[in-house]
């Protein structure tokens, strides 16, 4: 009798644990049904295998980046790189003149372009993508990321004499740089596109179940470090996660996401997954710039 209630008690533990690896956008451990990640691999159709091994131009995935990635105790620029000096691989960007002046909502999309933040288009609108390509540079200059184009922000566009890069410098991945809260697109070791995001507070939480009435998913709001790689994704318009509604997201790790969100603050604010705007989530979509079974490089912060 006491052999059966141990084996009893353990199977019960391996349940909580599985549900807990499989809740959506968090490290979450549900109090009833499963969250948004195991109701997604329950019905994506695109689902890699576990056992797929990396690409060679990558490190295993037991064990931190190495050869191809800069070391760990390296930390991006907290304010705008030198101007004397341009490191490899890098295409140099000419100083604005006559400078920029707030206001230029053209000329400043188009030398946002110029640097490398994605928005949609060099059209006078100062429209959301505007906003959070210019806060994604407003992050990385080290200045007080709000989105507007005001002096100082056109001030440093004017001065910024090279692209800025991630902290990977060879490979094709996704770079989620927590601690900046960007997003970096890298390929063949060249920092193409630059997204605003925002990553998980790092902060627990206990909230109803959207799929499940009368139940609760407790958690812990983190977005797992490490080096992943894009595994199931859904193509199609919103999904009704347990925690909330995501936009086509592309999973790398569990139920956590590169996903369009109607909110990308200036910090730290989803449940574990990787925010960005709705149309930036349409571009990855529509240019192939995200794969299946992309690799996912995740460093810093919570």
């Amino acid at each position: 009798m006491v052999v059966l209630q141990r084996r009893r008690a353990l199977i019960g533990t391996l349940v909580v644990l599985a549900a807990a690896a499989a809740a959506g956008c968090s490290t979450a451990v549900t109090s009833g049904s499963a969250s948004e990640g195991a109701s997604a691999a329950a019905t994506a159709t695109t689902e890699s295998p576990t056992t797929t091994s990396p690409p060679t131009t990558l490190p295993p995935t037991t064990t931190a980046p190495t050869t191809t990635l800069p070391p760990t105790t390296t930390v991006a620029p907290t304010t705008l790189p030198p101007t004397t000096t341009l490191p490899p691989n890098l295409i140099p960007v000419p100083v604005v003149d006559p400078p920029l002046q707030a206001g230029e909502t053209t000329r400043i999309q188009q030398r946002l372009l110029e640097l490398g933040f994605w928005l949609q288009a060099a059209d006078g609108n100062n429209g959301l993508t505007t906003k959070q390509a210019v806060m994604a540079f407003q992050k990385y200059a080290g200045l007080d990321a709000d989105g507007r184009i005001g002096q100082a922000t056109a001030d440093a566009l004017t001065v910024q004499t090279m692209r800025p890069i991630a902290r990977a410098n060879s490979g094709t991945l996704i770079e989620v740089d927590k601690t900046k809260q960007l997003l970096f697109f890298v390929v063949d070791g060249k920092t193409e596109w630059i997204l605003n995001t925002s990553t998980g507070s790092g902060k627990e939480y206990t909230e109803a179940d959207k799929n499940t009435p009368g139940e609760f998913i407790t958690g812990v709001s983190l977005t797992p470090d490490g080096l992943h790689r894009v595994n199931r994704e859904r193509p199609d318009g919103w999904w009704e996660g347990d925690l909330g509604e995501i936009y086509r997201p592309k999973y790398f790790v569990g139920g956590v996401a590169v996903h369009g969100s109607n909110s990308i603050p200036n910090y730290p604010a989803s449940h574990g997954c990787v925010r960005v705007s709705v149309p930036a989530m349409d571009w990855i979509w529509d240019s192939g710039i995200m794969p299946m079974k992309t690799p996912v490089w995740v460093h810093g912060g919570a």
